[in-house]
């Protein structure tokens, strides 16, 4: 999967169109399946990345919050792009803010309860009435799609109220008392994250959601959805309304989560339970393990690289990244891995068989952008494009099947092999994060006597697999080897 984007993608309504013009290059190297930002209007308008969701219904449509075309492009293009990539095999993972809403349009009375917001369960005031933009009548789209309107009950919460001083308010209203239960109890309860909070308890708001997604798939014929911030919300609702959404499609829609939680597997793996398994989740253990490995490194001790990860524990709920748009620097959870360690993180993603990953726009194409630090200084940040991976990219494609033997006997190198299958060749792979070396690693007898090349070109020497099916595989300082077989030798 790559996903199709970062924080900072241009705001010239040309993504959409410049995702369907890769096509062709994202397949042949070997891309299966696309994750597109968010694809509706978002309080932000044409400037907005889209996680400040405004009107769900509206995907570039409607003249709203000063412009019919969203930051990526307007619904038509959106479609076309869908198409698309459907066309060259490609899936369309779509990205789902169901935590929250933004930019309404109104302002209600009601009542509410201050409370301290680095421990939600701790009232800081008794019930006063307040004022705030928890009306969502939706003028510009004059109830096309959907007549329903949002108004205090469907929210739990809010951080902003009329002539008061900055904070989170926990609304009073029938459908809920108190906050939503969470899995963990961070911050007391992180129910509550930013905007107007959606309140999942309302039975009128969990039919609107459900109507929704049917709505949106019949729309897009989406294939799989990526879930925004899966740690705020309800296990109970998302196990719900994914079962809804594939009932309603006829559709074993695939669905990630993201439940940022590094180096808290139990979180996840709890999540997971008590969603019974109904979504994956990105590994952000394995993320925070590859930007400590790149910030340490000779000292790290590359053994413990999968160490208390998803991956690891759970792999078929792994969904593996090496950044993201929120690492990714200058972002709230900036944890960028550095450049010299990303092909080795992307072949540790890539190459071996436990996992499914994503790769990350910036890594594929570069990007450059400005912004400010912590600390309010405007920084310019330059990320290239990681070297060969294009290559990896296509040894996953070509070379990364069958049987896998691991080499993991170094602190500052490891290495596995993957043996194939009937229909292809198989790989070794050896990387290091100290100085160069080799690494004896069995391929498997049927390799016995067979040629092996470095695929991604460091040394010029080759390897001879031995009559027993072992190698000596050339291991590349501070770097990563791809050793494959001659082809009709």
């Amino acid at each position: 999967m790559l996903q199709g984007f970062h924080w900072y993608s241009e705001g010239d309504a040309k993504l959409y169109e410049n995702t369907k013009n890769s096509a062709d290059y994202l397949k042949e190297l070997g891309i299966s399946a696309i994750w597109l930002p968010p694809a509706y209007k978002a309080a932000g308008g044409g400037y907005s990345v889209g996680y400040d969701p405004y009107d769900l219904f509206d995907l570039g449509e409607f003249e709203q919050k000063g412009t019919v075309s969203t930051k990526y492009g307007d619904k038509k293009q959106y479609l076309d792009c869908t198409k698309a990539l459907q066309e060259k095999g490609i899936s369309v993972i779509v990205d789902i803010v169901l935590n929250h809403k933004a930019g309404g349009d109104e302002t209600e009375k009601f009542h509410a309860i201050k409370v301290n917001p680095e421990n939600r369960q701790q009232n800081i005031s008794d019930p006063f009435e307040i004022e705030s933009y928890t009306k969502f009548t939706f003028p510009g789209r004059e109830k096309k799609h959907s007549a329903f309107e949002w108004n205090f009950t469907c929210f739990s919460g809010v951080d902003y109220a009329l002539n008061q001083e900055e904070g989170i308010f926990q609304i009073i209203h029938d459908f809920g008392d108190g906050w939503e239960e969470m899995i963990d109890d961070e911050k007391g309860n992180y129910d509550y994250l930013m905007y107007n909070d959606i309140d999942q308890r309302n039975p009128f708001v969990r039919k609107e959601l459900n109507d929704w997604g049917k709505w949106y798939h019949d729309q897009v014929h989406f294939d799989g959805v990526r879930l925004d911030a899966v740690k705020h919300q309800s296990p109970d609702f998302y196990k719900e309304w994914l079962y809804n959404l594939r009932t309603n499609t006829q559709k074993n829609i695939f669905a990630v989560g993201e439940y940022w939680a590094p180096g808290e597997v139990n979180l996840l793996q709890k999540y997971i339970d008590t969603t019974e398994g109904s979504m994956s989740l990105f590994d952000s253990s394995l993320q925070q393990n590859f930007h400590i490995a790149s910030k340490e490194g000779t000292n790290y001790d590359l053994r413990k690289i999968f160490d208390e990860t998803l991956t690891l524990l759970n792999p078929t709920h792994s969904v593996t990244v090496v950044d993201n748009h929120d690492t990714q620097p200058l972002q709230d959870l900036e944890a960028p891995v550095e450049k010299w360690f990303k092909p080795l993180a992307y072949a540790l993603i890539l190459l071996r068989e436990n996992g499914y990953p994503c790769v990350f726009y910036p890594d594929l194409y570069g990007a450059n952008y400005t912004d400010k630090d912590k600390e309010g200084n405007e920084q310019e940040i330059f990320l290239d494009k990681v070297v060969k991976i294009d290559e990896l990219l296509k040894a996953r494609q070509e070379f990364a099947y069958g049987f896998q033997r691991d080499y993991f006997d170094d602190a500052n190198s490891l290495g596995w092999t993957r043996e194939g299958n009937d229909d292809h060749s198989g790989c070794a792979v050896v990387l290091s994060n100290k100085d160069a070396g080799e690494k004896n690693m069995e391929m498997g007898k049927k390799y016995a006597g067979k040629i092996f090349y470095d695929y991604l070109g460091w040394f010029p020497e080759k390897v001879v697999i031995g009559e027993n099916g072992w190698g000596n595989f050339p291991i590349p300082a501070g770097n990563v080897s791809v050793w494959v077989a001659e082809v009709g030798v």
